[in-house]
Order: C-alpha cells, then structure tokens, then sequence
C-alpha cells in the first residue's frame, strides 16, 4: 500500500503507512473480480456450516445452509485475492409446506482466494471475528472504521428464502416459519 504524505512547517514531512487494514470505503469493489469469487466464498462458507445447525439433527427438516456474502473490500495482488466480506447464512428446512428457519448467523470474514489451473478461485484462508471481547477490535483492524460502520447494518435474508424455496420446491409465497 502506499505512504500518504503531508508537509508539515518548513520542509518537514510526515509519513503515515496504513498496516494491517486492506479496506476501501464500501461500493468500490471489483465488479468483475466480486462476480468469479463470489459464488466460491459463498459455496465454502454454506459447506463448512453443514451439519452444524439444528436442523441437521432432524432429518425430516432436510435442511440445508444458504449462504450470501457481501464486498466491503477486495483486492487482488497477482494471483491472490483478500475479500474482505459481511456474510449471512442460513439454516432453512421444510416441514408441512413451510419453509422453516433453523439457525442464522451475520458474521464479517476475511478470505483469501488463489486462482486455480483452469483460471477460477479457491479459498485457502478465512478469518472471522471472535465471539466476545476481542470482536471489535479485529473487526475494527481488519476493515477500519468505515468498512466497520458498515457491517452493523442487518443483511437481507429474502434471496436466501427464494434459493430455499426453489431448493424444496415450495411456492415463492411459503410462509418462513421457525424450526
């Protein structure tokens, strides 16, 4: 990352390097690059929470994890990407015609993709907040303060319920009831 330079007086000049923090302010993100790396983020992201939520202790819920993730920041260094994401996943099996919420959670994650063979992504790293004292801090080093501020807002949880829909082959008005 480059140094930010300011003069300050007769010929001084102070130099401030950014460590640690690889946020841009939200929206500038990638198009492109978010469109290839997206649909891998969130496909590992529904994988490693498989079998980890309630209803996967009842098998006639056939539930399933339905991940989405959001950019605050990306950056592609040769070959690597850091995505720096707000993720939702949810948990929805069906039960009587109903589409059922199981388990849900709102997490940031930072991950690091390296491009493959055939000129897709993989992920090779992720990173999430603590539970507890220590989340704040990491979110607050890992996304700075705006890419922060940002992550407070709530996601949108309707494309998921659509996917789960069409997964169980529900209507696209099933009521979403709790497991």
């Amino acid at each position: 990352m480059p140094a930010v330079r300011w003069g300050i007086g007769a010929g001084a000049v102070v130099v401030l390097v950014a460590t640690g923090v690889w946020a841009m302010w939200p929206g500038q993100v990638d198009a492109r690059l978010w469109s290839e790396v997206r649909p891998v983020i969130e496909a590992r992201l529904a994988a490693e929470n498989r079998g980890t939520g309630y209803g996967g202790t009842v098998p006639a819920l056939e539930a399933h994890w339905f991940c989405r993730a959001e950019a605050l920041d990306l950056d592609d260094r040769g070959g690597e990407v850091r995505a720096g994401v707000n993720t939702l996943c949810v948990e929805y099996g069906v039960r009587d015609g109903s589409l059922v919420e199981c388990g849900a959670g709102q997490v940031p994650q930072v991950l690091r993709l390296a491009r493959t063979a055939d000129g897709g992504y993989r992920v090779v790293a992720r990173e999430e907040a603590p539970d507890g004292a220590g989340n704040a801090r990491w979110t607050k080093d890992h996304f700075g303060r705006v890419g922060s501020a940002a992550l407070g807002r709530p996601m949108s949880a309707a494309a998921l319920e659509s996917a789960a829909r069409t997964r169980f082959g529900l209507p696209a008005n099933a009521p979403v009831a709790d497991c």
